[in-house]
């Protein structure tokens, strides 16, 4: 039965998770932290990170870890399969269309539509994200709880990333190095 949960959940997310890894958080977090309660919201948060410092899309990573965690092997194969299974099938119809209508101003104006959906979707993940890295899985937002040390390394990474356009694998590995850092330095203390 749980395979079958495991299947049918990824299924659903691959098949809607249209532009990408990032507008596919909000569905996996719907999935695997508040339906089937699989995670929690850390550990989401967790999952999220592994997904995205690993190769692959993080869909397919979020689902073969998901699967792993829940079922071992199995469940691993099974989730990846329901994730990739509606891109393979999607993709092969829609390529075969846009082949033969790809001059259809109809379709141009569908595929300009979706843009702004998945920018909510994808600011929608951030927004998740960035509140549970700095207050907890706490749903109350509140200054006295604010983790500053991740406010600060946030602060830092935007800045190497923006202002000194540094490579985003570079500050990452910065960004953890920091924390390590700023560990052992309140462990001294």
């Amino acid at each position: 039965m749980i395979l079958l949960e495991l299947f049918l959940s990824f299924l659903q997310i691959g098949a809607f998770s249209f532009g990408g890894g990032y507008a596919a958080m909000p569905l996996i977090q719907a999935q695997v932290v508040t339906k089937y309660h699989w995670l929690s919201m850390a550990e989401f948060t967790d999952l999220i990170t592994i997904s995205q410092m690993t190769p692959g899309p993080i869909a397919v990573n979020s689902a073969t870890f998901v699967g792993i965690k829940i079922a071992g092997i199995p469940g691993a194969l099974i989730a990846t399969l329901g994730c990739i299974l509606p891109s393979c099938i999607i993709v092969t119809l829609i390529a075969s269309l846009y082949l033969k209508y790809r001059n259809l101003s109809l379709l141009q104006g569908i595929l300009g539509s979706l843009r702004p959906a998945v920018v909510a979707m994808i600011a929608s993940a951030g927004i998740s994200i960035l509140i549970t890295a700095f207050w907890g899985s706490s749903a109350a937002i509140a200054l006295a709880d604010t983790n500053w040390d991740l406010v600060v390394i946030f602060i830092l990474c935007i800045v190497l990333l923006q202002k000194c356009k540094l490579n985003p694998i570079l500050v990452m590995v910065l960004a953890g190095v920091m924390k390590v850092v700023v560990d052992v330095v309140v462990g001294f203390l």
